[in-house]
């Protein structure tokens, strides 16, 4: 039987990419564990009875924490985060912020999603003006967020933003404030609350680690095939030199 020798090319080919194809089938597969993690992190924490604003800074890992309000919000600086989308529908969320008069703490809270389907005219919405209670929840955006627009100490209220920095719009009011966003629960002062808890679910990162490996597989059925063709081709060949002889 002759020896399994493939060609330099092909060889290299193989050497190149197929590792990089298990690599990111396995980084796929650990994305996914992280997912499924993190929602029964958030599964957990939302049954849990919110803490008081005055524990948050406190708090280790603040992150998808209950967290109960008492004061007022906000109606002079006013945010909107865009491009929002909801059922194929464009829109903001708009987000204020709220001061906690039991611990005399500043909160960034996004009231929900409102509809902008037409820019030519501004989003429409009402702050409530008397005393409120309410409960929200901290989020945490994965990874650093990435600000696209004008900086929110220029221009006029409500500002246009693609990302939300609650730590530099403290800075910007000169305001003691907690350095991360609380997303409100259904309540008197709540638009459209329908967020997803992670941009991706734990289905979709293992879809595409199947993916990468099919991937691998393919490969190395067209590396074997090819020296299978070619050892064909050979043995064809060396046949027909025998009968012409």
């Amino acid at each position: 039987m002759k020896p399994f020798r493939p060609g330099w090319v092909p060889t290299l080919v193989v050497l190149m990419l197929l590792p990089g194809l298990i690599a990111l089938g396995c980084w796929q597969l650990g994305r996914a564990e992280d997912k499924r993690a993190l929602l029964a992190s958030y599964a957990e924490r939302q049954a849990g009875e919110p803490i008081g604003a005055a524990q948050l800074p406190q708090v280790q890992d603040p992150a998808y924490r209950r967290v109960h309000l008492f004061g007022h919000f906000d109606n002079q600086h006013s945010l909107l985060l865009d491009n929002r989308m909801r059922d194929g529908q464009v829109g903001v969320e708009l987000l204020q912020p709220f001061f906690d008069q039991a611990s005399g703490l500043w909160l960034l809270v996004n009231r929900g999603w409102l509809p902008w389907p037409d820019r030519r005219n501004a989003v429409q919405f009402s702050t409530p003006k008397q005393t409120l209670s309410l409960d929200a929840w901290v989020y945490i955006a994965p990874g650093a967020t990435f600000q696209l627009q004008t900086d929110p100490e220029s221009g006029s209220w409500p500002r246009l933003l693609t990302a939300i920095d609650a730590a530099h719009l403290w800075t910007q009011l000169s305001r003691e404030g907690f350095a991360h966003e609380l997303r409100l629960e259904a309540g008197p002062a709540s638009y459209r609350l329908d967020w997803p808890v992670v941009a991706m679910g734990p289905e979709k990162h293992l879809g595409y680690a199947v993916q990468w490996f099919a991937l691998a597989l393919v490969l190395l059925y067209l590396y074997f095939g090819w020296h299978n063709n070619k050892k064909e081709k050979q043995h064809g060949s060396r046949h027909e030199s025998t009968q012409h002889v």
